[in-house]
């Protein structure tokens, strides 16, 4: 009889795993960071919301940033060369996630410098969809919409310039190829 009642016992745990491990057929699978990013929008410092397919035929590249963030500021000189040298292959989003940061001090910075840059605040939380923890936080999407690459830190200004040039070089003429 304690064989018996062993048994059940052992049948009832492996029909409960198996049930529990089933997939329903109506559930959607979870959603990648690549969907996360493909699919993102952000709201700009006028108030306009933008798309991440608002600027296809280009590689984006959404940098998380924000006012105080030294490495996120060194850099910008060096992306806005690159963006003055790749106009219609490279547009950049320069988001702030606020942290700590709110929307007049990103319009602030903007104001009172000039790179040509497209300034949003993270207004869909991608960045807390993706797991960002700190910056600079750069997303990279190719000219097709598809998510590239992230990187959290910076390589120093001279680096960073060479590593989103490469980028740029390797996906600008990506519209409608298959990567």
């Amino acid at each position: 009889m304690k064989l018996l009642s062993r048994f059940t016992l052992l049948l009832f745990v492996i029909g409960t795993i198996v049930a529990c491990g089933a997939e329903k057929k109506d559930q959607q699978p979870p959603m990648s960071n690549a969907d996360y990013v493909e699919q993102s929008s952000f709201t700009t410092l006028q108030g306009d919301s933008i798309d991440i397919s608002d600027f296809e035929g280009k590689v984006v590249m959404i940098d998380f940033w924000e006012t105080w963030c030294k490495p996120c500021l060194a850099s910008f000189s060096g992306i806005d060369s690159l963006k003055s040298k790749y106009p219609d292959d490279f547009e950049v989003l320069a988001v702030t996630p606020g942290f700590t940061d709110n929307k007049n001090d990103a319009k602030t910075f903007a104001e009172n410098h000039n790179y040509n840059f497209t300034y949003a605040m993270d207004s869909n939380n991608l960045h807390q969809k993706l797991g960002v923890q700190g910056i600079p936080f750069k997303v990279f999407v190719d000219a097709n919409g598809t998510f590239i690459s992230s990187s959290l830190g910076s390589l120093g200004p001279d680096g960073d310039y060479k590593k989103i040039k490469t980028i740029i070089e390797n996906h600008k003429n990506s519209v409608g190829k298959k990567q």
